[in-house]
């Protein structure tokens, strides 16, 4: 076992195009992601404006009431012409068309849009009269969490995932195929603990990406945990090693690399998209929130939202726990029980 294991750690150290791209990947997709949405200045709305003449349109020849030019969040675009702002608003690049210089306001929207219908209600609202107060605003005290604190969870899940699924998955197909597992056969190893060197060398490797991928983003983006980084550290070996039991699962008995690679992206995106690696489920249909709790996936980023984000220890993420370590002991002892060293 423990020949295996340093082998298949030197075998993966040494091929430095795919131990960049494992610490590369996820990096870049941070830092794209801080570079889009951390700025102060993000607009989520954008509202197009066109004028009278051919002279340019800017958001001071609205007639509107000043406090719907600064709402936050509000970017105004000119543009030259009435066209090309219909143009941009077919295709939802923009989500509302304003005249500039008519009095009432004259704007377009497409029927499709739902940031559309949000951008009219507040067009609608701030042309009203100011009235009487009808609701009592409250202020929710606490640290607040930027976009990035809360997404940077799912693109370590997310990166996990592939790194596991096709580093030892794909890996041990391409073994068989090319005849190394049948000439393993010939040696006193048993399929568990070929098995468990590979799940052991590929924990290794997803620790030491883990960590150089965290201290990079973290150097950039100051991110803040509100529990402890040991038990993070748990929540992630725990969700490594069910990912990496679940890629061998998925290798005991795979011959075609083709196959293999189409089972595994009919695993890992849905994964990717009902796992809340980018958005929440909030709101989605109940069927679509048992579909998602299916996945391991969602509960390894659960628990380390929950570490990360809430504060919680390993008490409160003990459920999500349960279910991962249950999941790693049924897919290594059916991947042991059908793992087959011959094409």
């Amino acid at each position: 076992m423990w020949v295996i294991f340093v082998a298949r750690n030197r075998e993966f150290y040494r091929d430095q195009a795919g131990l960049g791209w494992n610490l590369l990947f996820p990096f870049l997709i941070i830092v794209g992601f801080g570079v889009i949405f951390g700025g102060k200045n993000f607009a989520e709305y954008k509202i197009g404006v066109f004028p009278i003449a051919d002279k340019p349109a800017t958001p001071a020849q609205l007639r509107i009431p000043e406090r719907f030019k600064q709402v936050q969040l509000l970017e105004f675009v000119p543009f030259a012409d009435q066209a090309q702002g219909l143009a941009k608003l077919k295709h939802h690049r923009i989500d509302l068309l304003l005249k500039a210089g008519t009095n009432p306001p004259q704007y377009w929207i497409s029927e499709a849009s739902p940031k559309g219908y949000i951008v009219e209600k507040l067009l609608l609202g701030a042309l009203q009269p100011p009235g009487e107060t009808l609701a009592v605003k409250e202020a929710v005290a606490g640290r607040p969490i930027r976009y990035l604190d809360w997404l940077f969870p799912g693109i370590l899940g997310m990166n996990m995932m592939f790194s596991t699924l096709w580093g030892v998955g794909y890996v041990v197909v391409r073994y068989r195929k090319n005849g190394v597992l049948k000439r393993l056969k010939a040696t006193p190893l048993r399929a568990f603990e070929y098995l468990t060197a590979q799940a052991l060398s590929r924990l290794c490797v997803l620790f030491f990406s883990l960590v150089v991928v965290w201290i990079g983003c973290d150097l950039i983006f100051s991110f803040q945990v509100a529990g402890s980084y040991l038990d993070l550290a748990v929540v992630f070996l725990c969700g490594g090693l069910c990912l990496i039991a679940l890629g061998l699962l998925l290798a005991s008995r795979g011959t075609s690399e083709e196959m293999t690679s189409g089972i595994l992206n009919f695993i890992s995106w849905p994964m990717m998209f009902l796992s809340e690696v980018w958005f929440s489920l909030e709101g989605a249909p109940d069927w679509v929130k048992a579909v998602a709790k299916i996945f391991p996936l969602t509960h390894m980023i659960t628990a380390a939202r929950k570490v990360m984000n809430a504060g919680a220890g390993l008490g409160e993420v003990r459920l999500e726990l349960i279910v991962l370590l249950l999941f790693t002991v049924i897919c290594l002892t059916i991947g042991a029980r059908l793992f087959s060293w011959n094409k």
